[in-house]
Formats: structure tokens, C-alpha cells, sequence
């Protein structure tokens, strides 16, 4: 009830978008997770084009989250999203046509450039509508988020039942549903007329040295989160010797999240500030590693072993709900409003690059614990991450480098350097 309520005081919108992340990550969790056990088992491909046909996604993707940043700012978030779904279920309906090799690249760049597209304008558009209450929304797209994440491979798992192809066709169904919703009820917004080119923004974003370094501190956020995907599962597997057990890491956060994430956010915003919180939930992430090394060195499964393993992955999902809303609300207020979704655009290219690099170490750490039987030594790595971007976000929030706790369309605009200012910056409006 309390989640509803909340729901229906933001603008209609914010409503449509909330739920379109519940079908985004239904659609994307109900396919992606089975994809490379359907090129290589079903369809016979070596393990090296099934690198390929997954590296291209995700090159699109990340590689190109800045442009579909500008494409927000210059073109309207409203178009840019309608953009990315309908190229997604071009890109999933692909893959229920045939098993060419063509067709599967260029099922995967499409699919990947639907990402590049409107993950940076969704959140561009939420933090535009919701005004003061960023953080809240973005609380509330938590918890759908993680609905969805959840509700996706449940759904796949039965419509795999059937084959692939069934569960290609429900996913583009489900993104050309969301396409068709927001072409119909999302709101368009007149768009100003840019005063810079777009390697302007871009060098203006770039130059922003504040938002470069906080945007590094938070390399630990992604790179423990992705170990949802990673190292948790094959914690959990090997401490109850059930395959199983890897759904409940999930179930666990979404219940968490659907119980917790919106009275955590509130509670939070009206004592202390945001970098203070940031830097809490990514100290929460980086110890939530710790339950589940107590039993990586068991001899044998037992059921009761999956317990800490289970209490890490809270951990790691309290931490995210502490900092993320707080991550996105902050992103906006290092530059100015019109160039909202470069600045997100950048962040996620950061953050993109961050996930892979911290989950091929964790991998390569992983692989030297099954040689050397130091079976700590992957959960002391994302422990010393965490703490690591903790104690980075700890200090630029000391030495007053993160934009103030105020709302950010007040904020004036900050001088591109990591020195604290010399005097309070006083609130101006917009135009």
C-alpha cells in the first residue's frame, strides 16, 4: 500500500516509465540469461562465436550509452525511449527468425543499441518529471527494476519449456506492448534549441573533473553488483550442492526491495546527506562478502550453508538500495539541466566499462582460488572494492566535492576542479 500510494503522487509520466522498467527487465531478463546456452547447445556455435554474438551486445550498449545521452538531451527523452524499445523488439524478434550467423550479430547490436538509447533517456525524463522528489522515484524504479529482474527468467524457464524461439517472441512482445503504451500516453516536452554542438556537451562533461572522479569512486557499485550474476551463484551452488539456490539470491532482493526500498529512502533523505548515504550503501555492498566466505572453504554442501551466502546477498542489496537513489538524483546536479542525459549517458559508459573490469577480475580471482585453494581470496577482492569506493565517495563528500543537498534545478553551476568551494553557492532559479 505504501509503495501505491506513493506511486500515484508522481505524474503520469513517472507511472509510465516505473512501469516500463518492470516490462524493460521482464523482457531482457526473460531471453539474455538463456542466450549463449541456446547458441552453444542448441544451435552448435564454438565458444568463441558465442563471445562474439555476446560481446557485440554489450559493446553496442555500453560503448554507445553517451550518444544516446546526447540523443535525450538534443532530441527529447520522450522519442529516444520510444526509439530504443521498438529497436529491442526489432532485435529480439530477430532472434526467433533464424539461427544465421548474420542474423544473430545483428540481433545482438540491436539489442544492444536499444539499451545505448533509453536506459540514459528513461532516467533523464524521471529526473526532469519528479522534481524534488528524485530520490524517491528513483527508489520506486528500484524496486520495479528488480521486480522485473526477477519476474523475467521465471517466465523464461517455462516458455523455454517450449523452445527459444517462444520465449524470443514473448520478449519482443512485451517490448513492442511498451512501445505502443508510450507512444499513446507518454507525454512529448518541447525540447529547447542547443546552444553548443555535441562535442561540446561532451567535452563539457568530460571536463567536469567533480563528476569525473565521482564517477570513478563509484566503479565499486557496479562492479559488486554485477557479482550478483557472478560470484554469488557459484557461492550458493557450492554451499547447498542445489542449483536452485540461485533463484532465492534474487527472490530474497526483491522482496527486500519491494518490503524496504522506498521507507530506507525516505527515512534516509531527511537525515544527513547524500554522499554520506552513497558512501554507506557501497561500504554495505563491500562487507556483504563476508557471510558467504565463512563457508567458501566447507568440504562438503549442506542446506544450512546457503544461509550466510544468503545474508551477503541481502547485504549487497541493502547497500544498493541505500546509495542508488541517491546516485541518480546526484548524476543531474553536476551540469546543467540541458545536458541531463549526457551526464548520464557518461556515467553509465563509465560504469559500463567498471562492470566488465571488475567482474574479469573477480573472475580471474575466482579461477586462481580453484588452483591455489584460497577460497577467500575472490569475496577479500569485492570486500577491498567496496570499502575502496566507500572511502573514495567519503572523501570528495568531505572536501565538499559533490554538488550540494539541494534540489539540483537550484544548483548554479560548479567550477569544473575537485577544491572545495571557497563560499556557500547561493540558489538561483532557472529561467
Amino acid at each position: 500500500m505504501r509503495i501505491l500510494s506513493a506511486i500515484r503522487g508522481f505524474p503520469l509520466a513517472v507511472r509510465l516509465l516505473l512501469v516500463n522498467q518492470l516490462g524493460v527487465n521482464t523482457g531482457f531478463y526473460l531471453l539474455i540469461p538463456y542466450l549463449a546456452t541456446h547458441l552453444s547447445d542448441d544451435l552448435g556455435l564454438s565458444a568463441a562465436v558465442v563471445g562474439v554474438v555476446l560481446g557485440l551486445r554489450n559493446l553496442s550498449q555500453q560503448g554507445l550509452f553517451l550518444i544516446g545521452g546526447s540523443a535525450a538531451d538534443r532530441l527529447g527523452a520522450r522519442g529516444v525511449i520510444i526509439a530504443g524499445c521498438a529497436l529491442r523488439t526489432v532485435g529480439f524478434g530477430l532472434f526467433a527468425l533464424g539461427d544465421s550467423l548474420p542474423l544473430l550479430i545483428a540481433a545482438s547490436m540491436l539489442s544492444g543499441l536499444a539499451g545505448a538509447l533509453f536506459n540514459p533517456a528513461v532516467r533523464t525524463y524521471v529526473a526532469q518529471e519528479a522534481g524534488e522528489r528524485k530520490a524517491e522515484a528513483f527508489a520506486l524504479f528500484n524496486v520495479f527494476a528488480t521486480t522485473g529482474a526477477l519476474l523475467g527468467p521465471l517466465l523464461g524457464t517455462l516458455l523455454l519449456l517450449v523452445d527459444f524461439r517462444a520465449a524470443a517472441v514473448t520478449a519482443a512482445g512485451v517490448f513492442a506492448a511498451l512501445t505502443l503504451a508510450q507512444l499513446l500516453v507518454l507525454p512529448a516536452r518541447e525540447v529547447p534549441a542547443p546552444d553548443t554542438g555535441v562535442l561540446a556537451d561532451w567535452r563539457e562533461a568530460a571536463g567536469n573533473r567533480r563528476f569525473l572522479a565521482f564517477s570513478l569512486a563509484m566503479l565499486g557499485m557496479y562492479g559488486l553488483e554485477n557479482q550478483l550474476y557472478l560470484l554469488l551463484p557459484r557461492a550458493a551452488t557450492d554451499a547447498s550442492g542445489w542449483s536452485g539456490s540461485v533463484g532465492l539470491l534474487f527472490l530474497a532482493g526483491t522482496v527486500a526491495n519491494l518490503l524496504f526500498q522506498l521507507r530506507i529512502t525516505r527515512a534516509l533523505k531527511a537525515r544527513g546527506s547524500r554522499g554520506r548515504w552513497i558512501a554507506t550503501g557501497l561500504g554495505l555492498m563491500g562487507l556483504g562478502f563476508l557471510p558467504p566466505m565463512l563457508v567458501a572453504d566447507a568440504a562438503t554442501a549442506h542446506p544450512l550453508r546457503l544461509l550466510p551466502v544468503l545474508a551477503g546477498a541481502l547485504l549487497l542489496h541493502i547497500g544498493v538500495m541505500v546509495a542508488q537513489p541517491f546516485v541518480m538524483e546526484l548524476i543531474p546536479a553536476f551540469g546543467r539541466a540541458s545536458l541531463t542525459g549526457t551526464f548520464y549517458g557518461l556515467f553509465y559508459a563509465v560504469s559500463g566499462v567498471a562492470a566488465a573490469v571488475g567482474s574479469a577480475a573477480v573472475g580471474w580471482s575466482m579461477d586462481t582460488a580453484g588452483h591455489t585453494g584460497l577460497t577467500w581470496l575472490p569475496y577479500v577482492c569485492c570486500l577491498a572494492l567496496g570499502l575502496t569506493s566507500a572511502a573514495a565517495v567519503a572523501h570528495l563528500h568531505r572536501i565538499r566535492a559533490l554538488p550540494a543537498d539541494r534540489a539540483p534545478d537550484l544548483l548554479p553551476p560548479r567550477a569544473p576542479d575537485l577544491l572545495p568551494p571557497r563560499a556557500p553557492a547561493r540558489p538561483r532559479s532557472e529561467p
